[in-house]
């Protein structure tokens, strides 16, 4: 027999069982969104990377390529770009020897962070700096020579 009222039944729970599956499916897609979205956010940039003698006002004073050794400080600037959320480090290296690694947390899309390193006179040599993302990977790397003058 036909009966409507059974139809009707069985037609809602068909209905209650879809969004149940549906669900559990968008439950489970938001779930795996945020690694999907962190490794893109991981893409960002480098717009810019600057030895430099001083930071002042949050630029780079100056731009530096050799470096001689009466200077016993250097500063490093970076401006990035779309790693908001993100842990950024400055690897500092002498001669392919790791000598400190300072980590930033980069608060927006657009934003500027600077370490520096204080060099003794006799640390001649080819010096340079890395900038990794969270993962280890490298998305810049500067270097300077310090000399003799």
């Amino acid at each position: 027999m036909n009966n409507p009222r059974r139809h009707l039944l069985l037609g809602s729970t068909a209905l209650a069982a879809a969004l149940l599956l549906g669900t559990h499916y968008a439950l489970r897609a938001a779930e795996e969104a945020p690694a999907a979205e962190a490794a893109v956010i991981e893409h960002g940039s480098v717009a810019r990377a600057v030895f430099t003698t001083n930071i002042v006002d949050r630029e780079p004073a100056d731009d530096l390529a050799a470096i001689p050794n009466s200077l016993q400080q250097v500063y490093f600037f970076t401006e990035l770009r779309d790693f908001e959320g993100q842990i950024i480090t400055h690897r500092w290296e002498h001669d392919g020897q790791v000598m400190a690694e300072v980590k930033f947390k980069v608060g927006g899309p657009r934003w500027r962070i600077y370490s520096s390193k204080k060099l003794l006179p006799e640390w001649l040599g080819k010096w340079t700096v890395v900038v990794m993302t969270e993962s280890g990977s490298p998305i810049k790397t500067s270097d300077f020579e310090y000399t003799q003058p």
